[in-house]
């Protein structure tokens, strides 16, 4: 069931593929914000994937975060979550990442519940 209090934690391993230098956010051989947000919402959706409903998923739409420390190749990055409103199919979650020396970054992000199927055919629509 899906409920306020749900908790995720995902991680990743800094490295060239997920720099700023090479995600184009920046010149420098750290992890990028592009790639910390990416673990956001990774860990946001995974952390509450198995209380949907059968053919449902979430898609992000709010992302209100800091990147405040930098992370050099080779530290391992991690995300927890925290799953703190639910109101209709809109869900609000406290995320916060962190590297082996502490707190890189943190925030608020918001997901809407959908319909997998009909959301892939809305997007679609848009092609022909």
């Amino acid at each position: 069931m899906l409920e306020v209090g749900i908790k995720g934690k995902e991680e990743t391993i800094v490295s060239e593929a997920n720099s700023a230098k090479t995600m184009g956010s920046g010149t420098l051989d750290v992890f990028a914000t592009p790639a910390m947000t990416a673990l956001m919402e990774k860990t946001a959706w995974k952390s509450v994937a198995a209380f949907l409903d059968e053919g449902c998923g979430t898609v992000g739409t709010l992302l209100n975060i800091t990147h405040d420390a930098p992370t050099p190749f080779g530290m391992r990055v991690w995300c927890e979550s925290e799953l703190t409103e639910i109101d209709g199919r809109r869900l609000v979650f406290h995320v916060a990442v962190y590297d082996e020396k502490g707190k890189i970054g943190e925030g608020r992000h918001e997901r809407f519940i959908i319909q997998n199927e009909k959301f892939q055919a809305k997007a679609n629509e848009k092609a022909m």
